[in-house]
């Protein structure tokens, strides 16, 4: 039970935050070009993919394999979101809530590795 209150807060935190870059923002635009020097074609990408991940999460559920495929795009996308955080000169402080998220999803990943359910 534990690991779908997870999976769900780590959804509902990647949904919130690719809402705006999947509804075309310009305040996330302006963010995304300023802070990280994307375009907003990428910021959209990078929105839709975490909506898609996010999903899968939701569905962890249904099994494991849903959860799986969900915490590795959220994975890639969180990866590189810390990346852009570091390198556009933010910090351990402008990177924490996509470590902190980066640090559940791959727990939520392992455990679906470890246990024997499926």
């Amino acid at each position: 039970m534990l690991e779908h209150i997870s999976n769900g807060y780590v959804a509902k935190e990647t949904l919130n935050s690719s809402l705006p870059k999947v509804k075309n923002d310009d305040q996330a635009a302006q963010q995304f070009n300023e802070g990280f020097n994307l375009s907003r074609s990428t910021m959209r990408f990078a929105g839709l993919f975490e909506l898609i991940g996010s999903l899968f999460l939701l569905m962890s559920v249904f099994g494991k394999t849903f959860v799986r495929i969900g915490s590795i795009m959220i994975t890639i996308i969180l990866s590189v979101a810390v990346f852009k955080h570091f390198e556009a000169g933010h910090g351990l402080k402008g990177a924490k809530k996509a470590l902190k998220l980066l640090g559940l999803n791959s727990i939520n990943f392992l455990e679906t590795l470890s246990s024997t359910n499926k």
